[in-house]
């Protein structure tokens, strides 16, 4: 067992969170309080920045004052991550796209444009499908990983195809809630249970002396909740896809499969992408794809400038900005 054992998360929150350039709110759901960080003019159309899994609102912080410019910019912290409560046995995508469902209702209060990162980019698409009528105007899909996250897709490679490993070993060494935070045995399984395709990706998170920022405000119960796919319990991907009823941006970023192992390297194949866009489409709406295979999986972390152009064109080809 390692050394390094640790416990990060609200319940210490002088050692686990870090002070950011936007100011922090909390809106209370009723279950949840849910943190958020907002910038732009009211006047202008509302967005929705829904982070990636290890991610909290402010992984947009370097995109926000662009966005800005166009839109009224909302960046939240989802259940289980950032400053926002912790829910034992209560991260399902109902669950967390439920809370999202409030917050438009109680903190923007008309009709949005909601943006997600990877399974950000998931909750995205269940608002799209799922949201009061009215609330959702408008999807930005960020190379989310749709079917690949599924335990039994009905398109493609499932997740201990893809990136399930790296979750499982986040949460088998961490902990739910970081009740174990065994951050050398997280260090040291990279290398030695990852297979050898995950290394590096893993190594992308930062395997330094202690856990990076985005981890230490992070309960690992959500890669438990992934990989054991509990996380979806009766919301299957190809019946919510065809319950879409908006425009739809899906920006595809970096990914390979491998030919002989047909193991994905990356969020989601081509295959599975052109299995939403038909699913999508035959809904009777828009569905945009832009491929960027040199990009990273989180476009506005690489390159927020990039980011910017592609939702603010696609935005404004839809009349939804000016």
């Amino acid at each position: 067992m390692g050394k390094y054992r640790r416990a990060f998360g609200p319940h210490d929150p002088d050692n686990t969170y870090v002070a950011h350039s936007f100011a922090e709110q909390v809106f209370d759901t009723g279950e949840v309080q849910l943190n958020y960080a907002t910038a732009g003019d009211a006047g202008r159309p509302a967005l929705l920045l829904i982070p990636g899994q290890t991610e909290s609102w402010w992984g947009y912080e370097a995109a926000i004052p662009l966005l800005a410019e166009r839109f009224h910019v909302f960046a939240v912290d989802l259940r289980g991550q950032g400053r926002s409560t912790r829910t034992p046995g209560r991260y399902t995508l109902d669950n967390i796209a439920n809370d999202l469902v409030r917050f438009i209702d109680g903190v923007i209060g008309r009709p949005t444009i909601v943006a997600g990162l990877s399974s950000g980019g998931v909750i995205a698409t269940w608002l799209a499908a799922y949201a009061r009528p009215g609330q959702v105007i408008a999807a930005y899909l960020e190379d989310p990983p749709l079917f690949a996250s599924e335990v039994r897709p009905a398109v493609g490679q499932n997740i201990d195809q893809s990136a399930g490993p790296i979750f499982g070993l986040l949460a088998k060494y961490l902990g739910d809630q970081w009740s174990i935070g065994d951050w050398d045995g997280v260090v040291a399984g990279v290398t030695e249970e990852l297979p050898e395709r995950l290394v590096f990706v893993a190594r992308m998170l930062g395997l330094g002396a202690e856990p990076p920022q985005q981890l230490k405000e992070y309960d690992p119960e959500w890669g438990r909740a992934f990989c054991s796919g509990t996380v979806y319990g009766g919301c299957e991907h190809v019946r919510m896809l065809g319950a879409v009823k908006v425009p739809v941006l899906f920006t595809h970023h970096f990914r390979m499969v491998d030919e002989t192992s047909g193991m994905l390297l990356g969020a989601i194949s081509d295959h599975q992408v052109a299995a939403v866009g038909d699913l999508i489409t035959k809904a009777g709406n828009d569905f945009r794809l832009v491929s960027f295979p040199e990009m990273g999986h989180s476009m506005h972390g690489q390159d927020p400038a990039k980011y910017t152009e592609t939702l603010t064109a696609w935005a404004t080809d839809l009349a939804l900005v000016s």
